[in-house]
């Protein structure tokens, strides 16, 4: 289906991405033939996020009145949720329920010792009972006290609420309850800052959806006051239209009603990353790849198969903290360039989770750093250019970064600076390896069958040896691997997911009923797209199911091949993807359908990434981009390395490891007994051999 006449063609896209460390942007011009690529890289301004972004559209020195789309990725609700900065929020519930969101789930955060403390979003003098309930199948037991409601809101008004939360018992079968509490509070709370829980997750559990409804309400102030703050300095920049926000599930929201679902801008900065990865890897005739995005404080991977993202429903950000809005599935973990290295209590190395964050990071930026970390490990050992440190004024000298090392590890340890540097290397590597096997062999996916996609500003510097520790034969690099998160807001698609619970087993299912629920989540998600800031040039849209055996607790998302249900198909669907992950066949045992989601997908027009590195400047041959010989740290051993600058690269290289490949945003480590070749969008594409 056409819609529109993709008016944003032509037009020069600028797509910012504030990350930990830096905030990346990357402007694309299609109004020159080839498109025009500008890109920059500021550090982060953790404050006020906003200046960042600013700065980085001052450095490309672009007329941002001419801008035809500013498309951002922000970390500000991700941060709010992982440090607790949250805005004060109440909560209404219905009678005998307010601890749900407490008690949680029978899990624990350690398995052994049942120690760990858990800290609900929302506090318990916050969250007020009012009478009424409502019945699992949908019919009213006690009706909803109306006065109750008024007194409770005025409480938590009183109490110094910003938001609200109305999340009643059983609302995904019946919301009438909220929809008229929310009619009355809205007669008295100052703002629009009002969640209810079925609007924005309508499925059964009461748990994860009041913790995703408090999660919501908790950022929504923080989110509207960065967006008006935003639109702000943008405004005075002379950009006069509205600009899109990237969400948790890899698409794009239009800024003015971002956050009314605050919640499904979660992780969206990683998001964003995986989508770019996907649409690059596609264009250089991958289809199946795991991204490895390693920036300055932590690692994200994810799994991309058939070219298309896993998107999930069930993804918890920390210890019971459930968010359940489709986001895509990135598994996390504390290892990235500023991740702090030091000798526990048993004498061993440890790398992460802490790190050195932007201020005042580590040691080689020069900053006051004093604490070894994983980018001054790869300093010491030859693999970063002291010189070509970005946004460093008076980077530390190796000599100094090797006596940190070797006071602060190699003395409890028994090794030099050189060797402790190496050590966390490993280390680090094993942590990240750990992470692809937690995305791949543990869903059942052999990482061989993969190509490893590396990105963010450390990625390239750990890829091959990564492949190799997981016998992966194939790392893709991309052109500009350090602005990936910032190039996925340039080539994401609009998108919007929708959840119905159904909850009932398939054999006593209605066909027509549940298609109709489909047709109609289909028909909702192409009329928000029809009120966004741009029009794509097409709209696709996916369906999925949430699915179980009857009796079991946990899902799986069955992919659906259209809206037409019927009960045959679905239960042999189900059977086959759970063969597929467990290995194990229950033919006697009826499948439960529990959720049906929709997601309604803006196709936008293509971008052309071939001009990512400017190809008048590429060398006419591979001795033309050699910049030193110098010499670099492999498994033990220091090897004279040429050093190239990637920029300079002929469009056919090809040549053979080691290699050091040095650009403006990463720095690139080819090891020993790996092949590169470089494809027409400027995309390394290594061959990875076994160590010598």
């Amino acid at each position: 289906m056409t819609v529109g006449d993709g008016s944003e063609a032509g037009a020069a896209v600028a797509g910012i991405d504030v990350g930990g460390t830096f905030t990346d942007l990357i402007l694309v011009d299609g109004r020159t033939s080839p498109a025009r690529v500008v890109i920059a890289k500021t550090p982060t301004t953790v404050d006020n996020q906003a200046e960042g972004v600013v700065a980085a559209l001052m450095q490309s020195r672009a007329p941002v009145a001419e801008l035809g789309l500013v498309v951002h990725g922000t970390t500000t609700t991700t941060n709010a949720v992982l440090e607790r900065r949250l805005a004060r929020t109440g909560m209404i519930t219905t009678r005998g329920f307010r601890d749900v969101i407490e008690l949680g789930r029978r899990t624990r955060p350690r398995a052994y010792g049942m120690t760990g403390t858990f800290r609900p979003v929302i506090p318990r003098d916050l969250r007020l009972e009012v009478d009424e309930r409502m019945e699992a199948g949908g019919l009213v037991r006690v009706p909803l006290d109306e006065d109750g409601v008024r007194e409770a809101v005025r409480t938590l008004l009183e109490r110094g609420c910003e938001s609200l939360v109305i999340h009643f018992l059983h609302s995904y079968a019946n919301p009438s309850h909220e929809k008229r509490a929310a009619e009355i509070a809205a007669g008295l709370w100052p703002n629009d800052q009002i969640t209810t829980g079925h609007s924005l997750l309508s499925e059964a559990r009461e748990f994860e959806r009041g913790v995703t409804a408090a999660v919501n309400a908790s950022v929504q102030p923080i989110l509207k006051r960065y967006v008006t703050r935003l639109s702000g300095e943008l405004s005075r920049l002379g950009y006069g239209r509205d600009f899109l926000m990237m969400n948790g599930n890899g698409g794009m929201i239009s800024a003015a009603f971002v956050a009314d679902e605050a919640a499904k801008t979660v992780m969206s900065g990683p998001a964003s990353g995986v989508m770019a990865a996907a649409y690059s890897a596609r264009r250089a005739g991958f289809a199946d790849v795991v991204t490895y995005d390693m920036g300055g404080t932590s690692t994200d991977v994810a799994l991309i198969r058939g070219g298309q993202p896993a998107v999930s429903n069930e993804i918890e950000i920390e210890y019971a903290m459930p968010i359940h809005v489709p986001m895509v599935d990135v598994h996390t973990v504390g290892a990235g360039g500023g991740s702090i290295a030091r000798v526990n209590p048993a004498g061993l190395i440890e790398v992460g989770p802490r790190s050195a964050g932007a201020v005042p990071g580590p040691i080689c930026y020069g900053r006051g750093g004093t604490e070894p970390t994983i980018s001054d490990a790869n300093l010491l050992l030859g693999r970063l250019n002291p010189r070509r440190l970005l946004s460093v004024d008076s980077p530390a000298s190796v000599d100094a970064i090797r006596s940190v090392f070797e006071e602060r590890l190699g003395r409890a340890t028994g090794l030099d600076g050189a060797s402790a540097a190496g050590a966390v290397l490993r280390l680090a590597n094993v942590k990240m390896a750990g992470a692809i096997r937690m995305v791949s062999v543990a869903r059942g996916r052999d990482p061989r069958d993969f190509a490893l996609f590396a990105f963010g500003g450390a990625g390239p510097l750990h890829a091959c040896a990564l492949a190799r520790e997981l016998a992966i034969p194939t790392v893709i690099v991309p052109a500009r691997p350090g602005i990936t998160n910032a190039l996925g807001c340039v080539v994401a698609d609009l998108r919007h997911d929708f959840v119905r619970t159904v909850n009932q087993p398939v054999p006593v299912l209605d066909e027509r009923a549940v298609s109709g629920m489909l047709a109609a989540q289909a028909e909702e998600g192409r009329a928000q797209i029809a009120k966004e800031a741009i029009r794509p040039k097409s709209i696709r849209v996916v369906h999925s199911a949430d699915m179980q055996f009857v009796g079991q607790t946990h899902l799986i998302t069955i992919p659906l091949p259209d809206a037409e249900i019927r009960r045959e198909k679905l239960q042999a669907l189900f059977e086959e993807a759970y063969f597929a992950r467990f290995k194990v066949r229950l033919p006697e045992v009826h499948a439960n359908l529990v959720n049906l989601n929709t997601s309604v997908i803006g196709v936008r027009d293509e971008v052309d990434l071939s001009t990512l590195i400017e190809p008048a400047g590429r060398a006419a041959n591979l001795a033309g981009s050699l910049v030193e010989t110098r010499p670099v740290w492999f498994d033990g051993e220091w090897i004279d390395t040429p050093v190239h600058a990637r920029e300079k690269l002929p469009l056919e290289a090809a040549f053979e490891g080691p290699a050091i490949l040095e650009q403006l945003d990463a720095t690139t480590v080819i090891e020993p007994g790996c092949s590169v070749r470089q494809d027409g969008d400027g995309n390394l594409i290594v061959g990875v051999g076994q160590a010598r």
